[in-house]
């Protein structure tokens, strides 16, 4: 599973370099998760724009995700039209801020 991070503006911005969030990659995705903020500023926000699909276990392991960050906030941002439909038709999109691309979400952040 490859991630990317960079932070900017006092927000960490973690890029999901792979096309699929599914059941063969959750668990490393969860566990790189976890590497890749343990130092984290208090605002994550997660770059899915190179993900074309994601599957239920990929959903549960952002939710997981979700919950281990204790008190720190993770946003999504760059979601695909096929990632898009899956948040909106599960409703989790309800539970996460989204932006339409990273760089939209450190804009927000300055505002």
């Amino acid at each position: 599973m490859k991630l990317e991070s960079r932070d900017a503006d006092g927000s960490r911005i973690v890029t999901v370099l792979e096309d699929r969030i599914d059941a063969a990659v959750a668990i490393r995705f969860k566990d790189r998760m976890r590497e890749q903020n343990a130092d984290a500023p208090q605002r994550i926000v997660l770059d899915l724009s190179h993900v074309c699909f994601i599957d239920s276990s990929g959903l549960g392991a952002i939710v997981a995700t979700m919950k281990q960050m204790e008190g720190r906030s993770l946003e999504l941002a760059g979601l695909t039209p096929a990632v898009d439909k899956v948040f909106r038709l599960t409703r989790i999109d309800s539970i996460f801020t989204i932006h339409p691309c990273a760089e939209a979400a450190i804009s927000a952040d300055a505002e």
